[in-house]
């Protein structure tokens, strides 16, 4: 065919649109796909090296053992992207394509909160959470505070996962009476498209003691006070901070001259981005959904079947859905599902769960990943 997509990116969009075209056309078309990174990290397994359930080395997936026919993998930074042109400038070399799709996903701004750099550990980066580990193992006690400094951010159920899973190891090492944790968000409910779950949230912080604090940020950290102090005006002392950073989109794509209003602009039908047959999908594209990796995944199939079709020169409809689930850990081992859809008359969410037989179904869904992704099987905790 002669056709070549460029990829950049190898998270969850990015794996499964080259993933998809490589089902589809094999070895007949040149899927080039870039990424900085030596392997791939689920989100959820940051917070399982973060408390102690597996071990870094376990939850990294390794670019070079995802062989996929007409996939070439590239480590590279990205230095400068020419979407006219469908052309991307790296450290390993120019690359310019037919297609090109943008799958960068977001940044995280530690400087732009005061204080946090200084005092404080964020934990949405696989350097910050797995750092943690041993923050976590050595802590004995005090004022905890998880803090969100502004919106959009990156899988919304994480803090909330986090104030759990931190209260249930606490209760393990018989220290959580010594504890306080506060959880501070900018959102009137910890799920906002769904009511049940953020229902079902709210009652457990209320059962374990898990001061909530919405409809607020954390601004700063007062280093010689050690206080988080909140947009509405108050503050929280402690002793051990976890933070959600500001996130951004990554510099590049803003040097580059491809964001509006901080993000890269699409269709949220097809994701298709004002440059013809270029797309941008996941937590770099302003889409409508929630930065989440299953949106990505899902986001990334429907610019799949585009390209598909355009490399055929046939006519292409594939739409996306905004429809995505997530699994959120209430501790316990318990897992509950939220299903959400984004396009619909208002964006709105069912719950199932939660309950210990769920957690099946999210080992599951990594290790169906990993099956489809690099071709072998893994158990998301061992």
């Amino acid at each position: 065919m002669g056709k070549r997509v460029v990829v950049l990116g190898a998270g969850f969009g990015g794996l499964e649109l080259s993933s998809i075209l490589s089902e589809e056309f094999g070895g007949d078309l040149d899927v080039v796909l870039i990424d900085k990174s030596e392997g791939f990290v689920f989100g959820f397994s940051k917070l399982d090296v973060m408390f102690g359930r597996t071990t870094a080395e376990h939850v990294l997936h390794r670019y070079k053992d995802a062989v996929n026919p007409g996939v070439t993998f590239v480590r590279a930074e990205i230095t400068g992207i020419d979407a006219q042109a469908k052309r991307v400038e790296t450290t390993a070399g120019s690359f310019e394509g037919d297609f090109l799709v943008i799958a960068l996903g977001a940044d995280y701004d530690v400087s732009r909160t005061p204080g946090l750099a200084e005092v404080g550990h964020e934990f949405y980066s696989e350097a910050g959470a797995f750092a943690l580990r041993e923050t976590l193992a050595a802590f004995d006690g005090g004022n905890v505070v998880i803090g969100i400094t502004a919106g959009p951010f990156k899988c919304p159920p994480a803090p909330s996962e986090t104030a759990l899973m931190l209260d249930a190891m606490l209760r393990e090492r018989g220290i959580r009476e010594l504890c306080t944790i506060s959880l501070v968000m900018p959102f009137p409910r910890p799920i906002p498209p769904s009511p049940d779950a953020s229902a079902a949230l709210l009652e457990v912080f209320a059962e374990r003691d898990v001061a909530w604090h919405p409809d607020t940020n954390v601004r700063s950290l007062d280093v010689e006070e050690r206080v988080a102090r909140l947009g509405d005006g108050s503050a929280l002392p402690f002793d051990l901070y976890l933070g959600v950073p500001v996130h951004r989109v990554p510099a590049v794509v803003e040097a580059s001259g491809l964001t509006v209003d901080g993000w890269v602009p699409v269709d949220p039908r097809t994701l298709e981005t004002p440059w013809p047959d270029v797309f941008a999908v996941g937590d770099c594209a302003a889409v409508g959904t929630p930065r989440a990796g299953v949106f990505a995944e899902r986001q990334a199939a429907t610019a799949a079947r585009r390209i598909a079709s355009r490399v055929r020169d046939e006519a292409g409809d594939a739409a996306y859905d905004g429809r995505g689930i997530c699994y959120i850990e209430f501790g316990g081992d318990e897992i509950g599902i939220v299903e959400v859809d984004f396009f619909g008359d208002r964006p709105r969410g069912t719950l199932q769960g939660p309950s210990l037989a769920l957690a099946a179904d999210k080992q599951e869904f990594g290790a169906s990943r990993v099956r489809r992704w690099f071709a072998r099987e893994w158990q998301p905790v061992g």
